[in-house]
């Protein structure tokens, strides 16, 4: 019960936060920020490197733990069936008596009367009086055992195994870090891409139902003018298959415009089917700036988490290589141990609990293993090879993207340019071109060529501008300097 009440609490929350968040978008637009934030925060795989980090975190910590001493304890049971017995059956020994003259013990025998010599039986002298020794006195109970072993290892030197398990620890939470960095630009970018889709598209569709509107007027014209019987049946036909191309135009455009407003709402951890408004969709003119060819690749490699993962990497691989060799080295612990048991024989056999202590040096030589040890070395140091490597040759490939990045966004500028000009003249164009066809002086067909030229270079400015957008982002992300 009270693990349902928690989730229909954060159930509840959830609904909550969707409804708050449709409330304040209906009334006022969403900025790219405010997205970058939500992706950032819903993002599961963004949740799964943080996980990542915290598991690092603790590895570090464990790895810490080897440098001091461990204390373990160790108990067992036992029951057996039987007791242990010494002895087969009752025993009876010679006893011995002191004599005053010679002051020595001597044995009682049997003697000959006569002779005085001990009487033999089996080549033994018979004794005149023995002790009976009953077979119960050496019975020891084992029924139940009870043993202990308390131990305390201290490692003194260990071939540097430690503290190469620390070093690689360390790296390994540095790397993770770094991965996570990673993923949170890469799902950055991703939201980037997707706001910046939306935007095109809700652009698309304003140009889309300008254009069918420009094709409806045109089309209710030369109906007036085939009544009057200034126009033919053909032209007709044409603008209205022309119309109905941009009605189909229009539709696409909306089924594409919902289809990425789902994208963008998946990215920012929204129920799919939210609507809401974008800050940008009241596109304005991108201010134009000067993008440098070359950079600071010194600088670019700091900021690239890619490379400092890579680094890690590598350094972590060069750990590997004192941890390979330490197990040819010698080790050495400081052991200490309390051991007890019941029943005990420190003093006597007594069904009672007693112990006691011992100290000693545990030393460990590797001698001969037939190159098991050489060879683990030896392939360390070429996982290290292939790190730096693959380092040397990530490097190599951001150098590139670095350069491919400016030249993309230097030439969507210039794009963009080019498209501004351009609309500008195919706006003028489409003005001649109705102002003649109301003179009479143009056809259906010039101002349909133009009304086509006029949606091309609206089409073509609309890409140039999200272009720009885009190569802003994507040349942030080669240079590792994105904002977020």
């Amino acid at each position: 019960m009270k693990l349902n009440w928690k989730i229909g609490i954060g159930n509840f929350l959830l609904i909550l936060f969707s409804l708050s968040f449709l409330a304040v978008s209906a009334q006022q637009p969403v900025s790219l920020d405010s997205c970058r934030r939500m992706a950032l925060k819903n993002n599961k795989q963004l949740r799964i490197a943080d996980e990542k980090v915290k598991g690092a975190g603790y590895t570090k910590k464990s790895a810490r733990g080897a440098y001091f001493p461990g204390i373990d304890f160790t108990g067992t049971y036992l029951y057996n069936q039987k007791s242990i017995s010494l002895l087969e059956q009752d025993q009876y020994l010679p006893t011995k008596s002191f004599d005053l003259a010679s002051q020595e013990y001597k044995y009682n025998v049997v003697t000959n009367p006569v002779t005085g010599e001990p009487i033999l039986n089996n080549g033994q002298p018979i004794p005149q009086t023995v002790a009976l020794i009953p077979k119960e006195a050496f019975e020891f109970d084992v029924h139940n055992v009870y043993a202990g072993l308390v131990t305390l290892t201290q490692p003194i030197f260990m071939g540097g195994k430690i503290k190469a398990l620390n070093d690689i620890a360390s790296y390994a939470e540095k790397l993770a870090v770094s991965q996570r960095n990673t993923a949170e630009k890469e799902i950055v970018y991703q939201t980037d891409a997707a706001y910046w889709q939306v935007v095109s598209l809700v652009h698309k569709k304003k140009l889309a139902e300008s254009y069918a509107a420009l094709l409806d007027t045109l089309n209710r014209h030369v109906e007036v003018m085939i009544a009057e019987g200034v126009a033919t049946q053909s032209d007709g036909l044409t603008v209205a298959v022309r119309l109905n191309a941009a009605q189909i135009t229009l539709a696409k455009v909306d089924n594409g415009l919902a289809l990425s407003r789902m994208a963008l709402a998946q990215i920012c951890g929204l129920p799919v089917n939210t609507v809401f408004t974008l800050e940008d969709e009241s596109l304005e003119r991108v201010a134009l700036q000067e993008i440098p060819l070359s950079y600071d690749m010194d600088e670019v490699f700091r900021n690239r988490n890619e490379v400092l993962s890579l680094g890690y990497a590598a350094k972590i691989y060069e750990k590997k290589k004192n941890l390979a060799l330490s197990d040819m080295l010698p080790k050495v612990a400081l052991v200490g141990t309390y051991s007890f048991s019941n029943p005990n024989v420190f003093n006597g056999f007594k069904n009672e609990f007693n112990g006691m202590f011992s100290v000693g040096v545990a030393l460990n030589i590797p001698i001969l293993h037939w190159g098991q040890n050489y060879n683990k070395v030896r392939a360390a140091k070429s996982e290290a090879v292939v790190a730096k490597l693959e380092l040397a040759d990530t490097k190599e490939k951001i150098e590139l993207q670095v350069n491919q990045a400016a030249f993309k966004a230097s030439e969507a500028y210039r794009t963009y340019r080019m498209a501004v000009k351009n609309l500008e003249k195919a706006d003028e164009n489409l003005r001649n071109a109705q102002l003649g066809f109301q003179e009479g002086v143009l056809t259906t067909t010039n101002v349909l060529e133009a009304q086509t030229a006029w949606l091309e270079a609206q089409s073509e400015k609309i890409d140039a501008e999200i272009d720009t957008r885009l190569c802003e982002v994507y040349l942030a992300k080669a240079l590792g300097t994105m904002k977020y």
